[in-house]
């Protein structure tokens, strides 16, 4: 049976690729790959959009396989929508980090906006951690975590009878 074998990207629609690249490198660190104008039938087909013109930048986060693939579509009718954290359709990236509240402070001192300070988890894999949302150019959030387990490490802990049938 055919099976997904890794992650390759993450893709993020943005309304303006020079000022989302901007905040990916130059405020989160990332490095920029490439960008890229693609002018090809099967990536617009392949989106469902034959008219656009994609503008895109592939960026890295250093030392990580971690790739951010950041879109502006032009040519096209486009709708900002609501990314509050409830709304179904909305998402959000994570990253781990190694002293959220010094990072915190100079994101926040240079502009970055976030829904709260950072909070201290109380139950979960993160707890004892620190955690906060930021939000990108967009509005698109981007959550920063502090903390020593990882997912599987805390799943490891948990009670046979709140496993969840794998498949």
């Amino acid at each position: 049976m055919a099976s997904i074998t890794k992650a390759h990207h993450m893709g993020l629609q943005v309304a303006d690729l020079d000022r989302s690249v901007a905040f990916y490198r130059d405020v989160l660190g990332f490095t920029v790959v490439f960008a890229w104008n693609p002018q090809a039938d099967y990536i617009r087909t392949l989106v469902g959009y034959p008219d656009a013109d994609i503008h895109a930048a592939v960026l890295r986060l250093p030392g990580s396989e971690v790739v951010l693939e950041l879109l502006e579509y032009r040519n096209v009718e486009r709708t900002p929508i609501d990314t509050r954290t409830a709304n179904p359709g909305t998402a959000h990236i994570a990253f781990f980090v190694d002293d959220l509240d010094t990072l915190y402070t100079d994101l926040v001192a240079r502009g970055v906006r976030s829904v709260s300070a950072p909070v201290t988890p109380t139950i979960g894999p993160n707890e004892g951690g620190r955690a906060v949302y930021l939000m990108d150019p967009d509005g698109i959030r981007v959550e920063l975590i502090q903390t020593r387990r990882s997912f599987e490490d805390f799943a490891a802990t948990l009670d046979v009878a709140n496993e969840v049938d794998h498949g």
